[in-house]
């Protein structure tokens, strides 16, 4: 029997209702709450990347938008 705490997900996109794989890591803060340089990361694939980053764009809140790379420490 598989150990289902032993499965690695793959990083899906934040869109609400997307379940794609992330391309994209969309690096945000909210000025009004965080300091100047903690980031937060929202994910987007190709699909939802303009998107979610026109979203955070018109709040004053994107940052920057980089490939995603996952972590190793996601990766098991």
């Amino acid at each position: 029997m598989a150990d289902p705490l032993a499965q690695v997900e793959t990083p899906e996109c934040s869109a609400k209702g997307c379940r794609a794989a992330a391309q994209w890591a969309l690096r945000w803060n909210n000025p009004r709450l965080h300091t100047p340089e903690r980031r937060k990361t929202w994910l987007a694939c190709d699909t939802h990347r303009e998107t979610l980053g026109d979203f955070l764009g018109a709040r004053g809140f994107l940052r920057d938008v980089t490939p995603f790379t996952p972590s190793p420490t996601l990766e098991g």
